[in-house]
């Protein structure tokens, strides 16, 4: 799905970007309704009203929300529990996303003139979506990610080389409560293959 991708130095005023992120968003509103109603029926249910009007606070609509709401409802005692016994792929109140493919995100992100790096490939295992979007046009793989070991990256940098993209990285962090442990500025890209990343980068660094 989109999750999967990472989209850098894009204009967001671009029209197209809006209105692919609108549908995003209610398909996030209807995903986290749905699961609502789910955990509901599992005899845990949450305030939906304060879960939804996360949005209006400038939040994205998804799942920490909800692990956040069955804390607060006492359900579990943690955002991890929230999400080992209900919300996590496979669980019982758990309801994919039905966003833009993968190769659709490319289009649109280098049409708003960003670039895209498919995210943390060793966590998601998604390796094999790597060479047919480098073919669709991708820019990167995001090499450096916490979940990521020495192995990992080497790995994936060097299936980055081998394929022409350059190599993104950070820390993946989501803010506090996001059940996320990432700290922020963890995990870093580095100078050399941030270099690499600007020749990708017209739109941001033409001028400099």
């Amino acid at each position: 799905s989109s999750d999967l991708m990472l989209g850098y130095g894009f204009d967001i005023a671009d029209p197209t970007l809006a209105t692919f992120l609108e549908a995003q968003r209610q398909d996030r509103r209807r995903r986290l309704e749905a699961m609502g109603a789910r955990l509901a029926a599992l005899g845990v249910p949450v305030d939906m009203t304060a879960v939804l009007a996360g949005e209006g606070g400038g939040k994205a609509l998804g799942r920490p929300l909800l692990a956040a709401a069955l804390v607060a409802a006492g359900h579990v005692t943690s955002i991890a529990a929230a999400f080992e016994r209900f919300l996590a792929s496979g669980r019982p109140a758990f309801i994919a996303r039905r966003g833009a493919t993968p190769f659709a995100v490319v289009g649109i992100v280098h049409a708003a003139g960003g670039v895209v790096s498919v995210a943390h490939p060793g966590k998601l295992a998604s390796d094999a979506l790597i060479e047919p979007l480098a073919a669709a046009g991708l820019d990167a793989v995001e090499v450096f990610h916490p979940d990521h070991d020495a192995g990992a990256v080497a790995r994936y940098a060097a299936r980055a080389a081998a394929l022409g993209l350059a190599a993104t990285g950070g820390s993946d962090y989501h803010g506090v409560g996001s059940g996320r442990v990432s700290a922020l500025g963890r995990v870093t890209l580095p100078s050399e293959a941030f270099g690499t990343l600007q020749t990708r980068w017209p739109r941001v660094f033409a001028a400099s």
